[in-house]
């Protein structure tokens, strides 16, 4: 760079990086020259920062001229005298160029599952949220010296880190509040969005930012919670097979452990056993037309009467409670009593 380069210089942040939110200008180090000329192009904003203070805050774009103690001239000719590598100025400045425009679609997600009681069900439910929302900054100055600290480069990344970190409270509050079933959270994900938002703003507000918008764009349950859920559907499953066959889910319930037992014990003894729970359950309720007519009948038959036996074995047999083996056997060995 030669004397004339010196005593002027431009300069602009060019082609800033969509992650990039301040970055330091480092060309010149920290030396800034005499009646520089500083360019803020649409969008962005600069702070000026001398020994150690900010001294010049530009939000409006156009071209500022700089002012400092610094004589590059007189600095470059004392180092060539004295052939010193380190006669630099004690004046030193920076410059922090920053995004002044929307960010637009950072992406979020909840690491941990969001805690809550299912109202209906009332087991707990755990529930991650992702999606995207858009900032602005508004008080740059605060978020430079509260946040940014004299970082040479603070990106997007890292707003993301703060976003997270305070999101999830007001989800798992407004979930607690609002007593959404699971089987009901996706119908409601605008209002459950708008809350979270409504009560993250402030939060963003005090470190110079708007939160301008906040989008839930869908969620999932953790794996505990999907097994609760398979098992509702199966119960919810059986409970419309039982309307169908003219029981509620409790006798339902009941034919089918009288079944299992029946088919897992075997023999005569687990006939018996099927036999004897199947004409109990027959006669409190009845399965299908053929046992409530049965049971608008009066009891007159003796519970000994072959007869009686054969019926009650056969309706067992179409009923699945017995295998057709098992009902061959049962059925013979009644027979040979007559």
């Amino acid at each position: 760079m030669g004397f004339r380069d010196q005593l002027r210089s431009v300069i602009q942040w060019e082609n800033p990086g969509q992650n990039e939110l301040f970055i330091k200008f480092t060309e010149n180090g920290d030396e800034l020259k005499n009646a520089s000329k500083l360019i803020v192009g649409p969008g962005q904003g600069c702070l000026f920062v001398y020994e150690g203070k900010i001294e010049g805050f530009f939000e409006e774009e156009g071209m500022y001229d700089l002012k400092t103690d610094n004589t590059p001239f007189l600095t470059t000719i004392k180092k060539f005298l004295t052939l010193r590598r380190d006669a630099d100025s004690e004046h030193k400045t920076g410059l922090w160029f920053y995004k002044k425009a929307d960010v637009l679609n950072i992406r979020w997600g909840t690491r941990s599952t969001i805690t809550y009681n299912d109202p209906v069900y009332t087991f707990p439910v755990g529930l991650r949220c992702f999606g995207n929302y858009s900032i602005r900054i508004t008080e740059a100055k605060n978020f430079f010296t509260n946040i940014v600290a004299g970082q040479e480069l603070f990106t997007v990344r890292e707003i993301q880190e703060v976003f997270v970190s305070r999101i999830v409270q007001p989800i798992t509050d407004y979930l607690a509040k609002a007593k959404f079933s699971y089987a009901e959270i996706d119908s409601h994900i605008n209002e459950i969005a708008l809350y979270s938002k409504e009560n993250t703003v402030q939060i963003f507000n005090d470190l110079g930012f708007e939160l301008k918008d906040f989008r839930i764009e869908g969620t999932s349950f953790d794996e505990a919670t999907q097994q609760r859920i398979a098992k509702i559907s199966d119960m919810n499953a059986d409970v419309q097979a039982a309307k169908l066959a003219g029981l509620d889910y409790a006798q339902m319930e009941q034919l089918k452990a009288m079944r299992d037992a029946a088919r897992n014990e075997g023999g005569i003894a687990g006939l018996g056993a099927g036999l004897g729970a199947g004409m109990h359950i027959g006669n409190m309720m009845g399965v299908g037309n053929q046992m409530q007519n049965a049971q608008q009948q009066p009891p007159q038959q003796n519970v000994d009467d072959p007869m009686a036996k054969l019926k009650k074995l056969k309706e067992m047999f179409e009923m699945e409670l017995i295998t057709e083996e098992e009902y061959a056997i049962k059925k013979q060995q009644i027979l040979d009593t007559l």
